[in-house]
């Protein structure tokens, strides 16, 4: 299956703690970024290329407006197949959408929305450099179902600055009150050239702190009736997000946008984070600059044990050699993960904790 990644750099405003590419619209042309997308689109996927899912990340997507929208997926659908589509997925920021606006990504056919929400606790949100309130994502909740979108997913974050435990809870009980289908809940990190990496330094976060907030997450969560499907994310039977499990999968994925990362064949692209030179290489006819890199068997290996054990599926058994049986022993006798029944290898919750340290022993 095909799968399309679709990169909207622009925010209202820039948060503290965001380290993905990123800027406000400034002086861009938005008219001349749409159609820019639409030709990297021509130039970087074969004709017909028929996707099962689509995710538009940024930035803010729901920043677009209808019009540019509109021109968005009709310049990709003369070249793209839209048949084969069975989620589409957009990010949106809460207090930023109308009814006119939803009801126009039902009508192109979005069928699952992402709301940035990150807390539900005003002094932590406008910690966060957020300008919504508590009430305000209800309402957008109550907008996006009175709209006709039914997969909904709430962006929460945990170990911030100051955030007591019962905060936390706080934010997920009200968060599960709003009965989305999806959940994601992150770890706060401090990357560099972000405020809060200047703030806070690289040291801030504990991870005891961590620990506790991801346990007590699983716990409500799961006893709520969502699946821990993957380390950040919970799920609704039936409501996994199908283009995050493909990437974690391993399988293939186009990407298109200034900063977007596609993985086709194993050649591994970066699109150079700059807008205007992402505009102005696509309007000479020509792609935009890029990191490529082709990967190695030994890559790839690497790259989906990383991948793969962060999902409770886990890393297929074609990707376990002989000489980690005795790593796979060790992590069963202290309860960090357990054999599937084809031989493959499944993290446990205590397991996840640790996912990055288990990758490299495997590695």
């Amino acid at each position: 299956m095909s799968h399309l990644y679709i990169h909207i750099p622009f925010c209202h405003r820039i948060c503290p703690y965001c380290a993905f590419f990123k800027h406000t619209p400034g002086r861009t042309n938005m008219r001349g970024f749409v159609a820019a997308v639409v030709r990297e689109a021509r130039l970087r996927l074969p004709e017909g290329f028929a996707p099962s899912t689509i995710y538009c990340g940024g930035g803010t997507p729901s920043m677009l407006s209808p019009t540019h929208l509109d021109a968005l997926v009709a310049g990709l659908r003369q070249w793209v197949d839209f048949s084969q589509l069975r989620e589409w997925s957009f990010e949106a920021n809460p207090a930023t959408l109308t009814p006119a606006k939803v009801r126009r990504w039902r009508e192109l056919g979005i069928t699952r929305v992402s709301l940035g929400v990150q807390s539900l606790e005003p002094e932590l949100l406008r910690l966060l450099g957020r300008t919504h309130t508590p009430e305000q994502v209800a309402a957008d909740v109550a907008l996006l179902r009175a709209e006709g979108i039914e997969q909904l997913n709430l962006d929460l974050m945990f170990s911030l600055p100051g955030q007591s435990l019962a905060q936390w809870e706080h934010t997920l009980e009200s968060a599960l009150a709003l009965q989305p289908e999806h959940l994601s809940t992150y770890n706060l990190s401090y990357e560099e050239d972000t405020a809060f990496f200047e703030r806070y330094g690289a040291a801030a976060g504990d991870e005891e702190t961590d620990v506790l907030f991801f346990r007590r997450a699983d716990e409500l969560l799961r006893a709520a009736g969502y699946r821990h499907y993957e380390i950040s994310n919970f799920a609704r039977p039936g409501y996994r997000c199908r283009h995050n499990l493909a990437c974690w999968r391993g399988e293939d994925y186009a990407a298109l946008g200034p900063g977007a990362v596609g993985s086709m064949g194993g050649l591994r692209y970066r699109n150079a984070e700059d807008t205007p030179a992402y505009i102005a290489a696509l309007q000479a006819g020509q792609l935009p600059p890029a990191l490529c890199e082709q990967l190695t068997s030994a890559q790839r290996r690497t790259e989906l044990l990383g991948l793969q054990l962060r999902t409770d599926e886990g890393l297929a058994p074609r990707w376990l050699r002989a000489q980690d049986a005795p790593t796979v022993r060790m992590l069963e006798e202290q309860g960090l993960a357990r054999r599937r029944t084809d031989g493959g290898l499944v993290l446990t919750p205590a397991g996840f904790l640790v996912a990055d340290a288990i990758a490299v022993e495997l590695m």
